[in-house]
């Protein structure tokens, strides 16, 4: 059984040092042939050279790719197609893994029971939050990047995180790769091709697995632990969700688009967070209220890219039919 490690990486070889260090020091059985496919998302840094290195040290178990198209989805796309393992697994160029974090993420999948396993992700330092959010609040699992869903294994009913999730490599035959209109890219830090990807296996009812064995450390920096992140990351994730499960969003009454019940809500959570008194109740209310204003833009961004194109198609039809109008009467014409 073979497995590739795809690890995509833009402009951050000091901490992809660390990475690939942790990663090769995985303990994996001999009877198992792993390698590790580190994409470079057009890295502008010293990414190559830390790559080659680990060529140069490791041979054949390490192989450095070039993606010149910018955007991660893209260079995961990458990775998956130059991929040679039956089962790829994915992780970040910010993270440590446990040394059995490969063969405990992978050994669900090896007699075909299971199609795809996610594991657990924790900060890789204690945290100490400022006092507008609390440990205990469900919104810091999304911008520190955390998933843990206890210590027994399950199936898995929630998208886990792209830093520590794989699949059988025929899954991405059969559903296709990562939506390219999601994932950071330039002039976008919009989210969610991870879970989109793993919410499109769910609906087509494939069995996931919830592996709490297989863990991975994520760094968290001190740019994350800031109110403008945490907005940001909120906002992006309104738009996202929408992305992901407009359709199932959408109902009868609206305008330019926007459901009506987000109008309701916006202003509900906007309430909500004037009314607010202690500092993390109001911040958490100001991030649901940052939320949904993202569900709107989006709605309406959708909804006007609709009607440009709507209105490109009607002018290509009319000069379609003006140039066939046109060609007729040419033909027609005497001589």
């Amino acid at each position: 059984m073979n497995i590739s490690v795809i690890l995509c990486t833009y402009n951050r070889s000091e901490g992809l040092k660390k990475a690939l260090a942790s990663i090769a020091s995985s303990k994996v059985p001999d009877s198992l042939t792993w390698e590790v496919l580190v994409v470079d998302n057009n890295s502008k840094d010293l990414t190559r050279e830390v790559v080659s290195e680990y060529v140069r040290q490791h041979g054949d178990r390490f192989r450095y790719i070039f993606e010149g198209q910018q955007g991660k989805s893209y260079a995961l796309n990458t990775g998956i197609q130059e991929a040679r393992g039956d089962l790829l697994a994915f992780v970040d160029d910010d993270v440590t893994v446990d040394p059995n974090w490969l063969y405990q993420l992978v050994s669900p999948l090896m007699d075909g029971n299971w199609m795809g396993t996610g594991g657990r992700v924790f900060p890789e330092r204690d945290l100490v939050l400022p006092n507008w959010i609390t440990h205990d609040s469900p919104f810091i699992v999304g911008p520190l990047v955390m998933f843990d869903l206890g210590e027994n294994a399950a199936p898995l009913k929630e998208a886990p995180f792209g830093t520590n999730m794989a699949f059988r490599k025929e899954l991405f035959q059969k559903h296709g790769g990562f939506r390219t209109d999601l994932g950071p890219r330039p002039g976008s830090e919009l989210r969610g091709e991870d879970s989109e990807y793993v919410l499109r296996l769910m609906a087509a009812g494939e069995p996931l697995y919830y592996q709490p064995s297989a863990i991975v450390y994520h760094s968290v920096s001190e740019q994350r632990l800031t109110r403008e992140y945490f907005l940001a990351w909120w906002f992006d994730k309104g738009r996202c969700d929408v992305k992901t499960l407009g359709a199932s969003m959408r109902t009868a009454w609206s305008i330019a688009g926007i459901p009506l019940v987000l109008f309701r809500r916006i202003v509900v959570w906007l309430l909500k967070w004037v009314a607010s008194t202690s500092p993390s109740q109001r911040f958490q209310r100001k991030l649901v209220t940052w939320y949904v204003m993202g569900e709107i833009l989006e709605f309406y961004r959708e909804e006007r890219n609709t009607r440009e194109k709507q209105a490109l198609n009607h002018h290509c039809h009319e000069f379609a039919g003006l140039a066939t109008d046109t060609s007729i009467g040419s033909h027609n014409t005497p001589k």
